[in-house]
């Protein structure tokens, strides 16, 4: 059969939209400028560039693949998480790892997930069989997140008719309490085993716990796999050759137990091929929103009411691409990418589909911008998997980096299936992008099948760092070098009515050069988890003079003339 992306599913660069051209007649829909927030003016094409310094690490991603009778869950692992599991100030990193593609049991040591400690200025040493982390499964996706309260990190793991939730002792190891805690329903009675791609922690509620999503993809089974073909050679299929599955809510209980509330919610009966999740409160109505990637399908948009989830994402605008094509919907990130305080949405697909936009109107509705800020045109040749939007140069705009690489294994005519990975810098006020590829150093390792990407300062330095994975090819650690003095804040927060990370907490931050928002969520990408402080670039300002901080639980909390080039820790007032 033809490859699945054998044409483009998107306009070609050049080819206005019919909101493009309303605009270009005159007409109200969209501006042709962006709106942004009042910010510095300095983020300019002759600004200072953003630069990456490659350092190794010891681990790639094993997947058992075979293209004599290739098996859709190979392509389709790589998910990594960054987070401080022992508290000593330095992020760690997680990564997941395959196993044998018929049995989804790890029968060899290259198999093992990993877990690399942090001993500072980016060296990291292997800890994996100390902390009890080396898993059993086919693992695909992690989640970060404090579950329990007790000050400790812990993770989910997700993976292919199989998960597993670790928690943190607090004394350098892990325990499996996945049974325990209830947890391990991924044999679903109704459609069978299930394929857990990714999971996201959010306290649905507001009461100060974490619950869990649980992303799942399609229906799949070894013994009945499907044979597709281009040129009498087989590849990866279609998502259209398999059924959609349901994902999966579940309430923490307070009790270290979990009840799945799936279909009370309003979630179970929207089947799709979920590939990834963002967390945000996209109206401001004191609930966090889900917004669900789904491979060659609608993407969902899950507004929380209080009491369940609504599905409006056709409703708001973010149901489908601006020209009504089904994409791949890759990773995602949720985050507000203008400062007018509203979460945008950026997602990232595969070659000739673009990297969507959807710029937030204020709560009630999104409009497409992905031809209107420059990026149709920008990443019309590129297929992406994780997007990951941080102030990688620190001068107060939020970035777009991008783990890059196709889904299909054999080249095509006219598709890369190894690529570079890709930063945009954000243009500031003009609302557009600056692709930087070589520029940017990322061409220091070869092009590959990359996958997951998480984000974190590894050095302390204030810069933002990153790690990617790739299948069958070693993991990437992008040290950030940017060039220039800028000044940052992090901000760490300690809940206390609320979540113990925060998670769900709006940021505020306002300098003499003008307000920046952000939030804490640790669903960044595609199947990985970035927890860490709140990061703001400052620019030129070394101080600030307000920072706002809006809980979970309603409490609003504010600092004032706080100093730059540090990480604050916050803890939760009593309000």
């Amino acid at each position: 059969m033809p490859s699945r992306f054998s044409r483009p599913l998107s306009p070609l660069s050049g080819v206005l939209t019919r909101r493009e051209a309303l605009a270009t007649l005159g007409g109200a829909l969209l501006p042709l400028t962006w709106p942004w927030a009042s910010m510095p003016k300095s983020a300019a094409p002759q600004s200072p560039r953003i630069k990456f310094e490659l350092q190794s690490v010891d681990f790639r991603v094993e997947t058992d693949e075979s293209l004599e009778t290739p098996h859709a869950p190979a392509a389709m692992l790589g998910g990594v998480a960054v987070f401080d599991y022992n508290k000593d100030g330095r992020p760690d990193i997680f990564f997941t790892n395959g196993a044998n593609i018929a049995t989804l049991r790890k029968d060899s040591p290259k198999y093992s997930n990993r877990l690399f400690r942090n001993d500072g200025n980016g060296n990291f040493t292997d800890v994996t069989k100390q902390a009890g982390l080396a898993g059993t499964g086919y693992d695909n996706g992690v989640a970060v997140g404090d579950y329990d309260n007790d000050g400790y990190l812990d993770l989910f793991v997700a993976g292919v008719h199989g998960r597993t939730l670790y928690h943190n002792n607090g004394d350098g190891t892990f325990t499996d309490v996945t049974k325990k805690a209830g947890l391990d329903g991924w044999n679903d009675p109704e459609y069978g085993p299930l394929w857990s791609v990714a999971a996201a922690w959010v306290d649905i509620n507001n009461d100060g716990l974490l619950d869990l999503f649980v992303l799942n993809y399609l229906q799949w089974n070894y013994a009945n796999e499907h044979l597709c073909g281009f040129e009498n050679r087989y590849d990866y299929c279609t998502p259209n050759f398999y059924k959609a599955s349901p994902s999966q809510l579940y309430l923490n209980k307070g009790d270290g137990t979990f009840e799945d509330v799936s279909e009370a919610c309003g979630i179970r009966q929207h089947l799709g091929k979920g590939m990834g999740i963002g967390v945000a409160d996209y109206d401001l109505d004191g609930r966090q929103d889900l917004f669900i990637t789904n491979d060659v399908y609608y993407n969902y948009l899950f507004h929380n009411t209080g009491s369940k989830f609504e599905e409006v994402a056709l409703e708001k605008g973010v149901g489908l691409v601006e020209d009504g094509s089904f994409v791949s919907g890759m990773g995602v990130d949720f985050r507000d990418v203008n400062n007018d305080g509203y979460p945008d949405i950026v997602t990232v697909a595969l070659d000739h589909q673009t990297f969507p936009i959807w710029r937030n109107q204020a709560g009630k509705t999104f409009d497409e911008i992905t031809g209107l800020s420059g990026m149709r045109e920008l990443s019309h040749s590129m297929g992406g998997f994780g997007p990951g939007l941080f102030d990688f140069d620190n001068d107060g705009w939020k970035d777009l980096f991008v783990s890059r690489g196709h889904v299909e294994a054999r080249p095509k005519p006219g598709m890369a299936i190894e690529q570079y990975n890709t930063v945009f810098r954000n243009l500031g006020p003009t609302g557009k992008w600056q692709a930087l590829t070589e520029e940017a150093g990322l061409t220091a390792a070869p092009p590959a099948r990359h996958r997951g990407c998480a984000f974190g300062d590894f050095d302390g330095d204030g810069r933002i760092d990153v790690v990617t994975t790739a299948l069958l090819a070693p993991a990437e650690i992008w040290m950030n070098r940017s060039q220039g003095s800028r000044h940052w804040l992090d901000v760490a927060l300690k809940g206390k009515k609320s979540n113990r990370d925060g998670i769900g907490a709006v940021v505020k931050v306002v300098t003499k050069s003008g307000t920046q928002y952000n939030h804490m969520t640790t669903s960044v990408g595609y199947a990985s988890s970035s927890h860490g402080p709140v990061h703001f670039g400052l620019g030129e300002e070394k101080h600030v003079d307000l920072i706002e901080i809006r809980w979970p639980s309603g409490i609003v909390q504010t600092l004032r003339n706080v100093n730059g080039d540090r990480v604050l820790t916050v803890e939760e007032s009593q309000g």
